[in-house]
């Protein structure tokens, strides 16, 4: 295959689980067969990310390639964005502001968490 004809797609990264591969979601519109609306669908496609500096939420390029694995049938190009994912460790949440329940506790309509 000529490096011309390579497919190349944009997509986000949504997930990094896995050692040199992400799995990147593309969305692309078909049209609904009766109602002649375009519809949103998500391709996701396995990854080969050699260096491992895609994270969570990345906007990437990926470009077609030879098969490196069973799944894996494409190759980063380029990370075009970096993502912004806000990660809470469990470390950070204060359980006294919760009650039994799990719910925030609430006082008068009024939150009792301070920011």
């Amino acid at each position: 295959m000529s490096y011309e004809r390579r497919k190349i797609k944009i997509g986000k990264v949504v997930s990094d689980k896995m050692d040199k591969t992400i799995v990147v979601s593309v969305e692309w519109l078909q049209p609904h067969r009766v109602y002649k609306k375009n519809v949103r669908k998500w391709s996701r496609f396995k990854v080969h990310d050699s260096s491992n500096e895609c994270r969570l939420g990345d906007t990437v390029r990926i470009i077609e390639t030879r098969p490196t694995s069973k799944t894996k049938r494409w190759k980063v190009e380029e990370v075009l964005q970096k993502g912004d994912v806000a990660e809470l460790q469990p470390s950070e949440i204060n359980m006294d502001d919760f009650d039994s329940s799990g719910h925030e506790r609430v006082e008068n309509g009024v939150s009792e968490v301070n920011d």
